[in-house]
């Protein structure tokens, strides 16, 4: 197992670090000020991404390209240290073309989109000239389990016929969001529970469709938007198909390995971000005659932080190099870990991080809340730690039932005989 970047990689580190640093970081404070509008407009995005393209560094998330599509294709491993680098704000993964729902939508157009559609659809993309959504998750069903969804897609003709309500379909408020990917039933009654499902491209423009609200999370309403949308008697040509009908939980779980390898590796970086700052804090204050960092429970605190990082980084990259080897299938087990571990290091890092500021650490004037609201969040988006440790523990299950069941060795097992002897009084 090797997680040695390559020279492509490592080079492209050290350009995208510098742009952060001169450009991204410094707009911070413009960025929030303008976010805090709640538009969905930042004055200066359109610029950054013009001379990010224009320095090479775009679309890091393909891991291969078709000829003339702009961009920089890596491999998952190549990609992951440069979204942490680009997770360290926020919002900065759009700067680059690399941010969700985009990208996953954009993976999904490349593996099955037809033609027309990537003429329509993948290219503004690839371009960066327009952005899209992924409707999937429902407001009256557990979404945790995709085969609930209840949003009915039937044929009428030439056209499908959409009708249902979605909910957390990120960046439709957006005025550059133009297309919605849909998910929903065009075979409710097929056995298979798992081919009922079918993924349809929607314009945002289409009669029948309305934004009912964007959805605070945590009370925090954020620049990306988390719609509720409401789908009556939505019409679109059967040709905006996207695969074939009974395809939409397959082509959704071939969305989610990579696309969770960048949300992990993003996590990582804004963990390490309050990471940093507790330390620098606990540098500059005192406490009882001591510098912060002097006390033993500090001094814990950042042990702690530092080894659950390292660890959490690893398991990524793990994850990378299994799917990049062997696709990702062969990394099921640890793409569900990784869910499940990231989050909760993240929202370790930012609850010592925030005790560090004090009275501080809730306001405002750090990033901190934000960050705080973010890790907890991702607890249950794109599926709940449950659903992700149930699926670990039936993968460890499996394994255990069809291997070799030698760990007697280990352990004197039981007489069972004469077990059953001194229970009838035999012995």
């Amino acid at each position: 197992m090797d997680f040695e970047y390559s020279e492509k990689s490592r080079a492209l580190q050290v350009q995208v670090r510098d742009f952060m640093d001169t450009h991204v970081i410094p707009r911070h404070a413009q960025f929030l000020a303008e976010a805090a509008q709640h538009t969905h407009v930042i004055s200066f995005m359109d610029d950054l991404k013009a001379l990010a393209r224009e320095q090479g560094l775009w679309n890091f998330f393909l891991t291969h390209m078709d000829e003339g599509e702009p961009g920089t294709p890596l491999s998952n491993l190549d990609y992951a240290p440069l979204s942490e680098i680009m997770g360290e704000l926020p919002w900065a993964s759009e700067v680059f073309n690399c941010s969700a729902p985009d990208t996953g939508n954009m993976e999904i157009l490349h593996m099955f989109g037809t033609k027309a559609q990537k003429e329509k659809w993948l290219k503004p993309l690839l371009r960066g000239e327009i952005r899209s959504c992924f409707s999937m998750t429902e407001p009256d069903i557990a979404s945790s389990d995709a085969t609930n969804i209840e949003t009915v897609i039937r044929r009428d003709g030439d056209h499908f016929v959409i009708n249902g309500r979605k909910w957390f379909s990120t960046g439709a408020a957006s005025p550059n969001c133009k297309i919605a990917i849909v998910m929903g039933k065009t075979d409710p009654d097929n056995p298979n529970r798992h081919q009922q499902q079918s993924m349809i491209l929607v314009p945002l423009d289409t009669p029948g469709i309305t934004i009912t609200r964007n959805i605070p999370v945590m009370n925090h309403e954020s620049y990306e938007s988390h719609c509720e949308l409401v789908y009556r008697n939505v019409r679109v040509p059967v040709e905006n198909l996207l695969g074939e009908e009974g395809s939409g939980f397959a082509i959704a779980q071939a969305r989610l390995g990579p696309g969770r390898i960048h949300h992990c590796m993003r996590s990582i970086g804004q963990a390490e971000v309050a990471y940093r700052m507790m330390v620098e804090r606990s540098l500059e204050r005192k406490t009882f005659g001591k510098y912060v960092h002097e006390h033993g429970m500090m001094q814990e605190k950042i042990a702690r932080s530092r080894m659950e990082i390292e660890q959490a980084r690893l398991l990524v990259l793990k994850a990378a190099w299994l799917i990049d080897r062997f696709g990702v299938k062969a990394a099921r087990s640890e793409v569900a870990m990784i869910k499940v571990v990231v989050p909760q290091m993240y929202s370790n890092v930012v609850d010592r991080a925030m005790q560090t500021f004090g009275s501080m650490g809730m306001t405002p004037d750090t990033p901190l809340p934000e960050l705080w609201t973010m890790a907890r969040s991702l607890r249950i988006a794109d599926g709940p730690d449950e659903v992700h440790m149930q699926s670990i523990a039936r993968m460890e299950v499996k394994k255990a039932h069809n291997g070799p069941h030698n760990s007697h060795r280990y352990f004197t097992p039981p007489d069972r005989a004469k077990e059953r002897d001194i229970r009838e009084g035999r012995a």
